[in-house]
């Protein structure tokens, strides 16, 4: 079964356009999910819209509404919102264009694929996605999900494209609050390389499939052994270990450190061996980094 799509319209760049559909690059139903029962019954429970003055009320006597003042409301139908589409309703237009690392990460959102529309919107779709690799840009458009305007970032991703919707700035926090009261600092040199030499041989090639839900595959296990009769175990809090300076803990580190998973996809190898070259360069330099504390 084909999966549907979340949006359907038209992508356009000046006065080439062609129709693309949207769909949701994510997904929740692997996740493990719980419903609220009766202690008792064991009976899930129900929940239902609830008038305070008539009590108990079907769904399809529900509208929607508008608080305007305490307490008080204008009722909102169809008829009102279609009154309000705009332009990026039904068109994505391509406003202009950034360098693909320009985006800062805080301001991704909700990422989305993108495909064409019909096999008459192939040979206009994937000129734009071409255009877009071989140039190292991303697309700035706009784009109403949801009854709501949103800004998206768009990019190619194999034969297709990629759409991520940002933040507005008013729904980002600033960082003077949380980062005020840190100070720039001036860190020793030696522990800076010894920290670098860590980082180096930690680095590897990205693949999230080295990085399961530890927490889910816990949860679940917990959930087999209870089916089963047993009663859980309760996990032991971590050792905090001894307390020891920061350059003793940075030798110690970098002496103990293990090497990260392999890759379950495509390796370089070449990547990985630059990495441990010069992070034993960087041993090489302080005889005294491979001694524990």
């Amino acid at each position: 079964m084909a999966p549907r799509a979340s949006w359907k319209g038209y992508l356009r760049l000046s006065l080439v356009s062609c129709p693309v559909r949207l769909y949701p690059a994510t997904t929740t139903s692997e996740r493990i999910t719980f419903n609220q029962l009766h202690k008792d019954t064991h009976n899930r429970i129900n929940m239902k819209p609830v008038d305070p003055e008539r009590g108990l009320v079907e769904r399809s006597d529900l509208v929607k509404g508008y608080e305007y003042e305490d307490k008080k409301y204008i009722v909102i139908d169809e008829a009102d919102l279609e009154s309000v589409k705009i332009e990026s309703t039904h068109t994505m237009n391509i406003e202009a264009f950034v360098d693909e690392g320009s985006v800062d990460v805080i301001y991704q959102d909700t990422p989305y694929y993108l495909a064409p529309d019909g096999a008459m919107a192939e040979e206009t779709f994937i000129v734009l996605r071409e255009a877009l690799r071989r140039s190292g840009k991303l697309a700035i458009a706009r784009l109403v999900l949801s009854s709501r305007e949103r800004v998206i970032a768009i990019g190619p991703r194999e034969t297709g494209m990629f759409v991520c919707t940002l933040r507005n700035p008013n729904e980002v926090r600033g960082t003077a609050e949380y980062f005020g009261n840190i100070p720039v600092g001036n860190p020793d040199p030696e522990m800076l390389q010894l920290a670098e030499a860590l980082i180096q041989q930690k680095t590897t090639v990205f693949d999230p499939r080295n990085y399961e839900d530890r927490y889910e595959a816990a949860l679940m296990q917990m959930i087999r052994e209870k089916l089963k009769g047993h009663k859980p175990i309760i996990a032991a809090p971590p050792e905090r270990g001894n307390v020891i300076n920061l350059m003793d803990a940075l030798k110690a580190s970098l002496s103990q450190a293990k090497p990260p998973a392999k890759s379950k996809g495509k390796t370089e190898p070449a990547a990985e061996k630059a990495a441990k070259s010069a992070a034993a360069k960087s041993i090489a330099k302080k005889p005294g980094a491979q001694k524990k504390a």
